[in-house]
Parts: C-alpha cells; sequence; structure tokens
C-alpha cells in the first residue's frame, strides 16, 4: 500500500508541475541547432510530428541510476502532443535502468541502436494492479498483478520500435522467486497494451522478460513483427507472444528462443474468461521461428474461455521443440477453439508435431464450472515436413465431447532414432487426412487426395501499409529557451525524489 501510495503521489506531483512549466515552454517545440550526424529512418503505422530525447529529460544511460521517473515524467510531457501531430521519444545509445513506466497516444517509443532498457529488479518499481477481469486471479498467485515494464491502457496509435535497441528484463531474480514460491502476486510482463488499438511492436531484441514477453490484451489492430525474443530454455513461464482477446493482429518475422510456449493465442480463463466473453480472432502468424524444448510453437489456450477463432499460421519453422500447434483446454474452459488454419511447417528434433489436449487442469479458483465444455472444430493443417520426431500425434479430446473437424493434408514425418512405439494416439477426436507419414490413426479418415482449407483472402491487418518516419541523431545544442525549460525539469525530478523520500518507511 505504502508503495502504491508513493507512486500515485509521485506522478500526481509531477501532472502538476510539468502542468505549470508548461505554459512557459514544451520541450520537443524548441528550436536546436545542428552540427553534425545523420537521419534514421523506420517503418511505422504513423509518423510523428515531435520529436524528444530522453537525455533531454535529465536521462542517466549509465546502467546504475533509476530513469523510472524520468520515463514518467517524458511520456507525460509530450502526452500534450497527441492531438497536434503525435511525439517520439528516443532512446539513445546507452543502458537505461527503470520500471514501471506507461506510453500515451499517438507516440512512439524509438530504442536505438546500442541502447538497452534495463528493467529493474526492484518489486517497488512496479506498482500493483487488480486481475485482468478475464482471468478473475493472478496467473502467478491469488494476489495481483505486477505492473508491466512497458504498458499503457486506452491507447490509440502506440509504436514501440528502434533499430534492433534492447529491452532487457532481467528476469532470473523472478524467476527464483517464482520457482521458491514467494510470489503472492504475478510477475511482470515486458510489453502490455491494454484496450488498446493501432499497436505496433517491431525492431527490436527483448531477452530476460520476468514472464511473459509481449501481451496485447483487450486491444485490437496489432502488428508485431522483426522481434528477436530470448529466455533461457528453462526459464518459467516466459512465453513470447500472447495475443489474449485480441482482434484483428499480425505477428511475423519473430524468432525466439523461450523457456515456455512460443506464441501462444489467449482468451481468459473459466468462468472469468466465459463472463469476459472477448474471443481472439482475425489473427495470422508468419514466419515464426521457434526453439522451446518444453513448450509449443504455437499455443492455442489453455486460457481460451473468450474463445479463440479464425487463426492463420503460416511458414513456421521449429528446432528442439516440444510439439509443433498445441490446442490446451479442459472442462470448465467452455467456449471453442474454431476455423484453424496452418500451411507450410519445417520441423526438426520434435517431441510431438500434433498435439491436443483435453485435460489441461489448471483453474484460477474452485468455482469453475466443470460443465462448461469447450468446442473445438475445423482445425486444419497441411504441407507439414517434419524431421527427428519422437511421436506424430497426441491427440485427446474430452470424454462425451470430442474434438472434431480436424484435416491433415501432405505431412511427412520422419521419426528420430528411438521414438516411441505408438506414434498416433487420437481419443475423442474425429477428422480426415490425406497424404499423410506415418499412417495416421483410425479417427482420422484417409480421404484420398485432398487439400485441406487454407483462407486466400488477406486478413484486415494485412492490407496495412506502413509510413517511412525519420528523426535526426545528429548533436544538439540546445537554445537558452530549452536550456531553461531543461533546468526546471531538473528542479522537478529533484522535488519528486525528495517527496519520494520523505514517504519512504
Amino acid at each position: 500500500m505504502a508503495l502504491n501510495r508513493r507512486s500515485a503521489i509521485s506522478t500526481n506531483l509531477l501532472a502538476i508541475l510539468l502542468m505549470l512549466g508548461s505554459t512557459n515552454v514544451s520541450i520537443v517545440e524548441c528550436r536546436r541547432h545542428v552540427l553534425d550526424g545523420s537521419d534514421v529512418t523506420y517503418a511505422a503505422i504513423n509518423c510523428r510530428k515531435h520529436t524528444a530525447f530522453l537525455t533531454d529529460f535529465g536521462g542517466n544511460g549509465d546502467g546504475q541510476t533509476s530513469n523510472t521517473e524520468v520515463f514518467r515524467a517524458a511520456v507525460l510531457n509530450l502526452s500534450q502532443f497527441e492531438n497536434d501531430g503525435g511525439s517520439q521519444l528516443i532512446v539513445p545509445p546507452g543502458r537505461w535502468l527503470t520500471g514501471s513506466f506507461n506510453l500515451t497516444s499517438h507516440f512512439t517509443l524509438f530504442i536505438q541502436f546500442g541502447a538497452v532498457v534495463l528493467a529493474s529488479q526492484d518489486e517497488g518499481d512496479y506498482p500493483l494492479i487488480k486481475p485482468l477481469p478475464s482471468y478473475g486471479s493472478g496467473r502467478d498467485g491469488p494476489g495481483g498483478r505486477f505492473s508491466s515494464l512497458i504498458g499503457g491502457s486506452h491507447l490509440t496509435d502506440v509504436v514501440i520500435t528502434g533499430d534492433n535497441g534492447t529491452i532487457d528484463g532481467q528476469g532470473s531474480i523472478w524467476w527464483k522467486k517464482f520457482h521458491k514460491k514467494k510470489l503472492k502476486n504475478t510477475r511482470p510482463y515486458l510489453i502490455e497494451p491494454m484496450y488498446s488499438n493501432q499497436i505496433q511492436i517491431s525492431n527490436l531484441t527483448l531477452i530476460n522478460s520476468p514472464s511473459w514477453f509481449v501481451h496485447p490484451v483487450y486491444s485490437s489492430d496489432i502488428i508485431i513483427q522483426d522481434l528477436t525474443i530470448l529466455a533461457p530454455v528453462d526459464s518459467p513461464n516466459t512465453d513470447g507472444i500472447n495475443p489474449d482477446s485480441c482482434k484483428n493482429i499480425k505477428i511475423q518475422d519473430v524468432f525466439v528462443v523461450s523457456g515456455d510456449d512460443c506464441v501462444a493465442v489467449k482468451s481468459g480463463w473459466d468462468e472469468y474468461g466465459i463472463k469476459f466473453g472477448m474471443p481472439t480472432e482475425q489473427a495470422i502468424i508468419r514466419r515464426l521461428t521457434c526453439i522451446s524444448p518444453d513448450s509449443a510453437v504455437i499455443a492455442l489456450g489453455s486460457e481460451m474461455s473468450g474463445g479463440i477463432k479464425n487463426i492463420r499460421a503460416e511458414d513456421i519453422r521449429a528446432i528442439n521443440s516440444e510439439s509443433a500447434v498445441r490446442i490446451k483446454t479442459g472442462p470448465g474452459r467452455g467456449a471453442y477453439v474454431t476455423d484453424i488454419f496452418v500451411d507450410k511447417m519445417t520441423l526438426h528434433t520434435m517431441k510431438y508435431v500434433f498435439w491436443t489436449t483435453g485435460a489441461y487442469g489448471q483453474h484460477p479458483d474452485p468455482g469453475y464450472d466443470p460443465k462448461a465444455l469447450p468446442k473445438v472444430d475445423r482445425i486444419n493443417y497441411r504441407n507439414v515436413v517434419a524431421e527427428d520426431v519422437k511421436m506424430a500425434g497426441n491427440m485427446g479430446g474430452i470424454e462425451g465431447d470430442p474434438f472434431t473437424g480436424f484435416c491433415l493434408s501432405n505431412v511427412t514425418i520422419g521419426l528420430s532414432e528411438k521414438p516411441k512405439k505408438l506414434q498416433w494416439n487420437c481419443t475423442d477426436v474425429s477428422g480426415v487426412s490425406s497424404n499423410v507419414t506415418p499412417e495416421p490413426c483410425d479417427a482420422l479418415v484417409d480421404k484420398g487426395s485432398i487439400e485441406c482449407e487454407y483462407p486466400s483472402d488477406p486478413v484486415p491487418i494485412d492490407t496495412v501499409q506502413l509510413k517511412t518516419c525519420s528523426f535526426s541523431t545528429k548533436k544538439q545544442i540546445l537554445t537558452s529557451s530549452l536550456v531553461h525549460h531543461l533546468g526546471y525539469f531538473s528542479q522537478t525530478l529533484w522535488l519528486v525524489a525528495t517527496f519520494d523520500a520523505m514517504l519512504k518507511p
């Protein structure tokens, strides 16, 4: 409570002081004299009229000085330009230690090459927030959630990008606490836009998240592309990208090494997700490469109680992963997983190629309805080549609630040196197959020469054309008005730090 109170008071104090200061001069409106350097260009859903650098706000990139209030104040100041062409905050080369901060609308956070946004390992830098309404409980424990490192709610037109800059979640301390069961609240996610639309996350390296890396939730019109996502393969719950109760999503050209699912499509948990009722739909996952020895390349669920439908995946590659596409659900989940289309998977060293689980048993609390059974139907896989596989298919539905409408065509699975004796385990499932090796189970009826469906029309997000945006990296000589403003800003930060210290127990 004390931490939340201090954070709220500090934020309010900053807002008041910056509001008073902005009557005189605006940081990004100040003219600058340039001496040398070059322009950086990048692709984004929208370009911005106003530009500022984190150093303009007193940021220190030594990797030890906290920039939490600097990031928060920078975004707050730049939010005044939401309706005046938007703004972009440039994070220059350096190691910028920070706790949680939120973004604003019509805004770009650009992390330059050589810049590392370094996540604080202090729990106090992540204010506690309530569990997601479609989950009803934290994922790590019964309490709330630590705020994500970079977040924001009810935003429009937000870009988080760079020229391969890095966001380092420094997750090891959180993983240790999780393994020792010392957490009552859910670990921070790295990036989490909520209730937002027109989101772009691109051209970055993300490493060592405390838990899930990228978690758009209750959002729409999302482009996630050109990311490298890295975590130790034994790190807990470090899912790569988890669109959750979202619509119109593109995930493409992403490389993930993870301790959990590389991409997990979700939509809420048991009775809370059923009540919230927001599906994830109209998504395409393209040119994903995954390494995850203990988890799926693409998971559908297990939290899918708002429904999952109209999901496409194409040109998928995996090395040393547990399964290719895994459907995870169980009694209590309700809702549906339907209209799933997969085309062209190349897999090497897998435990399973096809894995469907109707007995996934994790629940938020005992209040779930075991009679709330999910509907799984119209699941299409075609053009799959796999090598060094232990088992072709482990496919289980739910007794009395069979999973139907599977279609497998043009599938060639090469087995490992010591494969399982039983290559297909099919229980409470039904469907058809064509040109599948090794020969599938009787529940997947051989239909001769057919091709499973894959839609030819584009998903809506594929029609979005990115613009070419830019900013100057030239050495800055600040005008006298800007120097005056930064002097005021330094005083603001000093007041906030002093006020915050006074509140500490």
